[in-house]
């Protein structure tokens, strides 16, 4: 289910995805949608990345030797 945000941002700014929604026959707020759920899922892979890692420093490693 979608829910409705409002934005507030400066005009020079907002120009830029006006054109780029523009050119891919989309609306600013789906460019946008599309934008944020991209962040989300690039946030969740590094967390789960980051947890992986401190797992595998936690653990140790054995260099050799005694």
């Amino acid at each position: 289910m979608a829910q409705n945000v409002t934005l507030k941002l400066p005009k020079e700014t907002i120009r830029g995805p006006k054109i780029i929604a523009a050119k891919r026959g989309m609306s600013i707020s789906s460019l946008l949608a599309a934008k944020v759920e991209e962040l989300v899922g690039e946030d969740a892979r590094y967390q789960a990345a980051r947890r992986r890692a401190l797992e595998w420093l936690a653990q140790g490693w054995h260099l050799g030797g005694n």
